[in-house]
C-alpha cells in the first residue's frame, strides 16, 4: 500500500483529502506544519507529499526543497497545492523540486487522476530499482564466478605449459628451441619433442580448431599420444623386441591419430599436425604435413625454402591420406615449425603476413638464432599488427645444425 503525507495547516483541508485518498486504497500520514511533515519524512519516508504551497512558518515550496535533499532510498513524488496559476510560481515550485501542481479548491476526480499518475511513476521507479538490484546481484554473482574461473584459467595455463617442459635443448650437433605464446589463459597450440633410439628426434607442432577451454582439453589429449615421458603410450614410437623404442614414419603416425580422433574421441573438433623423425647422425628429417603451414627451411647460406604441399588436417576423414617430405639437412641449416598464428597474423588493414612475410622476417634475422630467434619474431609480428595482443595462439619449433 502507497503512503501519502498531507501537508496543510488546515485541519479541515486535511480531513477531506485524506477522505478521498483513504477510499482509494492509500495510506496516510498528516502534517500541519513544514517542520512537522520533514520529522514524519526522517521516520516513515513517504511514497507521495501532497503538500499546501501557503503556510506559516516554512512554506510549501522550502519544503519540497527540503524534502528533496533528504537522503532517500526512494523517490517520492511531490504535488503541491496552490491557488497560485502564473508561470512564474510553477516554475518556481518545478526548481525547488515539485513533480506536479493541483489548484484549490481541488477538485476530487482532477486529485484523483493526479495522484493516480504520480502511484505509476511511484510504482515504476521502485520496479526499475529492484531490477537494477537485482542486476548488480547478478553481476556480483557473476563477478565472483569470473574471478573463480579466471583463476582456474590462469592454473590451467600453467598446466597446459608443463606440457612443454623444455624449452631449449642442445643435442651438440644442433639445437632445439621450441615457443608458446596463448592468444588466451588457454590455446589450441601445443609444440614438442621426444627421442628414440639414441640418434633419432621426434618434433611435433598441433593446432587445434577453435579456441578456449575445449581446444586446450583436447590438445591436451593429445600431448598423451605424443608424450615424452611415456614412450609405452606415445604413438610415434614403436616399441622393438629388444626393447628399444624407434620412431614410427610420420605419415603413419598422422594415420594412427587420424584413426584414434575419430574413434575415440566424441568431438568437433580437429587439428593440423606438423610432425617430424629427424635422425641427428645423417641429418636427415622426414616429416608429415597434415594442414598445418609449410615449415620453412633456411639453408646456411640463407636461401629459405617453404616445404610441402599441405594435406588433410587430423581428424576430419575416415580415409584421408598423409604425405611424408623428406629433406637433409648439414651445418648451418636451420628449420622452422610453425602454426598459422605466425602466417595469419593481420595487419591493421586486413593483410596477412603470409609465407612472404615470414620469408622476410628469417632473412632479416638470419643472424638470430636459438630462443633469441622467437622473442625477435614475436617483437616484429607485434610491430606488423599494431598490437602485441594477438587473437591466435603463437607456436614454433626451431631446428638449427651448428655450423662446423
Amino acid at each position: 500500500m502507497r503512503t501519502v503525507l498531507v501537508v496543510d495547516d488546515s485541519r479541515m483541508q486535511r480531513r477531506i483529502l485524506a477522505a478521498s485518498l483513504r477510499r482509494w486504497g492509500f495510506a496516510i500520514l498528516e502534517a500541519a506544519s513544514g517542520d512537522e511533515a520533514l520529522e514524519i519524512c526522517r521516520a516513515n519516508p513517504p511514497d507521495l507529499v501532497l503538500s499546501d504551497w501557503m503556510m506559516p512558518g516554512m512554506d510549501g515550496v522550502e519544503f519540497c526543497r527540503r524534502f528533496r535533499r533528504m537522503d532517500r532510498e526512494s523517490y517520492g513524488y511531490f504535488i503541491l497545492l496552490t491557488s497560485k496559476s502564473g508561470k512564474e510560481e510553477i516554475a518556481h515550485g518545478l526548481d525547488a523540486g515539485a513533480d506536479d501542481f493541483l489548484t484549490k479548491p481541488v477538485n476530487s476526480g482532477e486529485l484523483r487522476a493526479r495522484i493516480a499518475a504520480g502511484d505509476r511513476i511511484v510504482r515504476m521507479e521502485r520496479e526499475l530499482t529492484e531490477k537494477n538490484r537485482l542486476v548488480r546481484s547478478t553481476l556480483d554473482e557473476l563477478r565472483t564466478l569470473y574471478d573463480s574461473l579466471d583463476n582456474d584459467l590462469i592454473e590451467a595455463k600453467k598446466l597446459q605449459q608443463s606440457l612443454m617442459p623444455d624449452r631449449y635443448r642442445n643435442l651438440g650437433a644442433a639445437q632445439v628451441s621450441l615457443m608458446l605464446r596463448s592468444s588466451g589463459h588457454v590455446g589450441g597450440d601445443l609444440v614438442g619433442m621426444f627421442d628414440a633410439d639414441g640418434t633419432g628426434l621426434g618434433l611435433f607442432g598441433i593446432d587445434v580448431s577453435g579456441h578456449g577451454i575445449s581446444s586446450a582439453l583436447m590438445t591436451a589429449r593429445i600431448a598423451g599420444y605424443l608424450s615424452a615421458a611415456a614412450p609405452d603410450q606415445n604413438v610415434a614410437l614403436h616399441r622393438l623386441r629388444t626393447g628399444r623404442y624407434v620412431l614410427r614414419p610420420p605419415a603413419e603416425t598422422a594415420a594412427k591419430l587420424n584413426r584414434l580422433i575419430l574413434d575415440e574421441m566424441d568431438t568437433e573438433h580437429y587439428f593440423t599436425l606438423l610432425i617430424a623423425d629427424v635422425d641427428m647422425d645423417t641429418g636427415l628429417v622426414r616429416m608429415a604435413q597434415a594442414g598445418h603451414p609449410h615449415p620453412a627451411l633456411q639453408r646456411a647460406d640463407g636461401t629459405i625454402e617453404f616445404l610441402g604441399t599441405g594435406g588433410m588436417p587430423v581428424g576430419l576423414l575416415d580415409e584421408a591420406e598423409f604425405q611424408q617430405i623428406d629433406c637433409v639437412m648439414r651445418p648451418g641449416d636451420r628449420l622452422m615449425i610453425h602454426s598459422d598464428g605466425i602466417t595469419e597474423c593481420a595487419a591493421p588493414d586486413g593483410s596477412l603476413l603470409g609465407d612472404s612475410g615470414l620469408h622476410a622476417m628469417l632473412d632479416d634475422l638470419r643472424a638470430t638464432g636459438g630462443p633469441a630467434l622467437f622473442d625477435a619474431l614475436a617483437w616484429r609480428l607485434a610491430q606488423f599488427a599494431a598490437t602485441d595482443t594477438f587473437t591466435d595462439d603463437l607456436s614454433a619449433i626451431l631446428l638449427e645444425f651448428k655450423p662446423r
